[in-house]
């Protein structure tokens, strides 16, 4: 049965190309190009501002690809596909001409999705029991038409003026880094210096207020949640929710028009770059959160928005043919996992990649499950397709690349394995770092290992200490407030009787769960969110701060705010209730960093002297004031210590092959819940050292000690000195 009738085009379309993909504007005509290679007929469908249809059949087929020109297509038109063929959910074809589809290589999307219209490819039961819904897959398809429910893709003109961009673009070395992970709306949605129309969009993180405050809180990269164009899941719609951090994608080439204060006929393609442009004329990297490892259309029973519609086969990984349909090889929780192994769908990433490295001027990208996207087969293959394509890709191989080092199965996790120059995020680091300052790390061997750069990790395969993205919060989980506040979840919020988010918090409450007037237990928290904090900052590695954590953030005790578009996600800038304090140490502790090559070194330390007879360059100290001995490695007691870190001279050599000298620093790490005593180390290098951070009260700034002096040191405590 075919679609409901449209207009008939009023030209015939001229054959085009199918080269490149998606719409592509031009004076005399507009390009269309969509890959469905076991489509039987493919119809381009364009969309007036009247919601009113125009067919074009689209009869150029070339390698897979259907292609045609059309004449007159102005900037700013919406338009989708229509895809004819066979309909057998058993093999893994879901041809459906009554479902409008987004180009896959779309650059804008406008509109939204109301799931719960025809978007299925089958007739959806009402009552929605699993079983009925199988049956009903299994049946005939649903003819009913999709398009007034469904977004559209948009055709964009490129128009915009990068100026100088190029040449003032900020490369920041991995040694250099500081990573902030923001959400694009929640960071100004609440802010009274932006003003009210660009709240909450790509226009708001261009304002002073926002660059400014990144500018001086020290960090240099700002990674961004998930901006590809996202659609929320239909059972979360169904709960009155929406999918906030953006982590199911739709379109990979498009920015998401919910961050658009300008429109979503095009315009938020221009206004993403403006605000590129404007963060790094500040100075500032911009790295995209990108999630390539799954799409919105879901499980095998879920809606048909574009790919399912186009190459279910293709684009996705099965795992064999039943006779009630296909079904997924899931490894990533959301009900699909892309084929990365598949060459379109391989192209399809690369070509989105590249396209936000060269077009929207990204820095690079951090990428969300990425052993899902390694497979080959169904087996994690970290030389195959994915990471050999990236490897050896002219612009790729360039830019920042941080994997997210796990997917949602037992074999996905790959912690310490990626390949250079492949960055990880180190959930190790975050584990061991929580633990050790809410007295749980069973000691310290574990903890020096993290604060020194995971060697254990990184050293093997040639990789270099900035290879670890250290962290104690992310997006997904408390946040810093909220570990040093809550020692269960609080996810009701979430419609799902708390029983999703993880339950594995490593988090210590301070005796009470939850806010608290208790002046002592909110002075406790606060001294260790900026021991936690401190530490991050000062940690050899990539250090990436959660938004909001240095001003203590708070998200009640939900752990898993993901649908929460509302005050619980959102930045809150009133001074009333901030952790100002926080703040002032993860400043100074960024500064401290930014000044000292030594904090920041791009070579595991040794142990040993950098220069016959001179000092090692990292010693461990016990607080007897001696250096660390096998025995003390594994005493379970111990909760305290001291890490040297010479910087007189440096192991890395200057660019050209100079030794390079810095000052020398003792960090002093207290966990204990009693006060304790440090002797500071005497040796023939260093007599003198100056407080330059602490969380101390009895150790201000500015303090000055000697070697072989015996201090005191509150409970929970963090003292850094540098030698006079």
């Amino acid at each position: 049965m075919s679609p409901p009738a449209a207009t008939p085009p009023a030209a015939p379309v001229w054959p085009g190309s199918h080269y490149p993909l998606g719409a592509t504007w031009g004076e005399e005509s507009t390009n269309f190009a969509v890959f469905a290679p076991e489509a039987t007929a493919m119809t381009l469908c364009l969309f007036d501002d009247d919601e009113h249809e125009t067919r074009h059949p689209l009869t150029e087929h070339t390698l897979g690809i259907w292609h045609g020109a059309v004449p007159g297509v102005a900037p700013g038109t919406r338009y989708g596909f229509r895809a004819d063929g066979p309909w057998e959910p058993a093999r893994g074809r879901l041809f459906n001409p009554a479902k409008l589809l987004l180009d896959p290589y779309g650059r804008a999307v406008s509109g939204s999705v109301d799931p719960s219209g025809p978007v299925y490819g089958y007739p959806r039961p009402g009552s929605g029991d699993p079983d009925e819904v199988r049956a009903a897959q299994r049946g005939p398809r649903c003819d009913a038409d999709s398009a007034p429910y469904v977004a559209t893709s948009v055709v964009v003109r490129d128009t915009f003026d990068w100026g100088d961009d190029e040449q003032r673009r900020p490369r920041h070395r991995w040694t250099d880094t500081v990573v902030y992970e923001l959400h694009v709306k929640g960071f100004t949605e609440q802010h009274n210096e932006v003003p009210q129309a660009i709240r909450g969009t790509y226009a708001g993180l261009t304002t002073n207020a926002s660059v400014h405050y990144l500018r001086d809180l020290g960090v240099t990269t700002v990674e961004l949640l998930p901006v590809h164009h996202s659609v929320p899941e239909p059972e979360l719609v169904a709960r009155g929710l929406t999918n906030y951090w953006g982590y199911n994608s739709i379109g990979f080439f498009a920015p998401d028009s919910r961050f658009s204060s300008t429109g979503d006929r095009g315009q938020q393609v221009d206004e993403f770059k403006a605000m590129v442009k404007a963060l790094h004329r500040e100075g500032l990297e911009v790295i995209l959160d990108v999630v390539y490892n799954h799409t919105a259309e879901g499980s095998p029973l879920g809606p048909t928005y574009a790919f399912r519609g186009l190459d279910d086969l293709g684009y996705y990984k099965h795992v064999d043919w039943v006779s009630d349909g296909a079904t997924y090889f899931d490894v990533t929780g959301c009900g699909n996992t892309v084929d990365a192994a598949h060459p379109p769908a391989l192209r399809m990433i690369l070509d989105s990649l590249r396209y936000w490295v060269t077009e929207m001027h990204v820095d690079g990208f951090r990428f969300d499950l990425a052993p899902a996207l390694t497979r080959t087969g169904h087996r994690v293959d970290l030389h195959g397709h994915f990471i050999t394509a990236i490897s050896q890709d002219p612009v790729l191989r360039h830019v920042k690349l941080i994997a997210e080092p796990w997917d949602a199965s037992m074999d996905g996790y790959q912690v310490g394995r990626f390949p250079p120059p492949w960055c990880e995020w180190n959930d190790k680091y975050r584990d061991t770092i929580r633990d050790f300052w809410r007295l749980q790390s069973g000691g310290i061997r574990d903890v020096a290992s993290r604060l020194a750069g995971s060697s254990d990790l990184y050293a093997d395969d040639g990789r270099s200490p900035y290879a670890s993205v250290n962290f104690v919060t992310s997006h997904d989980g408390f946040t810093l407030r909220d570990l040093v506040s809550y020692e269960r979840k609080h996810n009701e919020a979430n419609g799902e009787h708390n029983r999703d988010g993880s339950d594995n918090n490593r988090s210590w409450n301070g005796g009470v769960e939850g806010e608290t007037d208790d002046p002592d237990v909110v002075r406790l928290r606060r001294k260790q969110a900026a021991n936690l904090l401190a530490t991050l900052c000062l940690s050899t590695g990539v250090p990436m701060i959660t938004a909001g954590d240095e001003r203590g953030r708070t998200q009640r005790g939900n752990n898993n705010a993901f649908c929460q578009d509302n005050e619980t996600s959102w930045m809150d800038w009133r001074p009333d209730d901030a952790w100002l304090d926080i703040y002032d140490i993860a400043k100074t502790a960024l500064r401290l960093r930014r000044e000292h090559p030594a904090l920041r070194q791009r070579h595991f330390l040794a142990g040993m002297p950098t220069v016959p007879g001179g000092p090692k360059d990292l010693a461990w100290i016990h607080p007897e004031g001696r250096e660390m001995t096998e025995a003390d490695w594994f005493d379970a007691r111990l909760h305290t210590f001291g890490m040297f870190v010479s910087g007189d001279p440096l192991r890395a050599p200057g660019p050209r092959g100079e030794q390079l000298h810095d000052k020398s620093f003792l960090l002093w790490f207290h966990a204990h819940a009693d006060p304790g005593k440090a002797k500071l180390p005497t040796n023939q290098w260093v007599s003198e050292g100056e407080v330059v951070l602490s969380t101390d009260s009895g150790h201000p700034l500015g303090e000055r000690v000697s070697a072989g002096e015996l201090i005191d040191i509150e409970p929970r405590s963090v003292i850094v000195l540098r030698a006079l």
